[in-house]
């Protein structure tokens, strides 16, 4: 399984799954809809926090939320 952490850079991926329950409503209230794409936009020095393009806008979010979010490759 590929979570948005596993990204590379530039890479995009539509959203599948939610590891965890409590984390994944707020996911979901910021636009990680399943069957959504979304792609890594930039890592910050030190490799914590990442951002992710979604529904038009990018969002800073930490490799550990990001590892919540189980997602398949884009084609």
């Amino acid at each position: 399984m590929k979570t948005i952490a596993d990204l590379q850079l530039g890479e995009r991926a539509f959203v599948k799954e939610f590891r965890q329950e409590d984390l994944s409503l707020k996911l979901l209230e910021m636009g990680f809809l399943p069957g959504i794409e979304v792609m890594l936009d930039f890592v910050a020095p030190l490799g914590d926090p990442i951002g992710v393009q979604v529904n038009g806008y990018c969002l800073a979010m930490r490799k550990e939320e990001a590892a919540t979010v189980i997602v398949e490759e884009s084609i």
